[in-house]
């Protein structure tokens, strides 16, 4: 993902993505308040990407971690287009996680 602040631009990680927001691990601080626009794309297990998806957003809150800081953003109002594609990331999220809980379970009745 990547984080646009006027001409500035930063590049993160985030595990962490709902319709309202997302958190993401940032080499350097944004303060909160702040309006940014955020670029995420969808790593497959190939390392492909998908197309970039790029949504307005406020930063809630900022937080030192480890060697880096932790932004919490929340997104602002989206247009219809954009709420149809961040559901669709959304889904395949969730499905991704279906299916990993799934493979544990069938894991875990293998050792009963």
């Amino acid at each position: 993902m990547t984080f646009f602040v006027g001409s500035a631009q930063q590049t993160g990680r985030t595990k962490n993505l709902s319709s309202g927001g997302l958190c993401a691990d940032l080499p350097e601080p944004i303060a909160a308040g702040t309006d940014v626009e955020v670029s995420v794309a969808l790593v497959f297990a190939d390392d492909a990407q998908s197309e970039a998806l790029r949504l307005p957003a406020r930063v809630a809150w900022c937080t030192p971690l480890d060697e880096g800081h932790q932004v919490g953003l929340a997104f602002r109002p989206l247009s219809a287009e954009l709420t149809q594609y961040l559901g669709v990331f959304l889904r395949y999220l969730d499905d991704r996680k279906t299916e990993k809980s799934q493979r544990a379970a069938n894991l875990d009745d293998r050792f009963r």
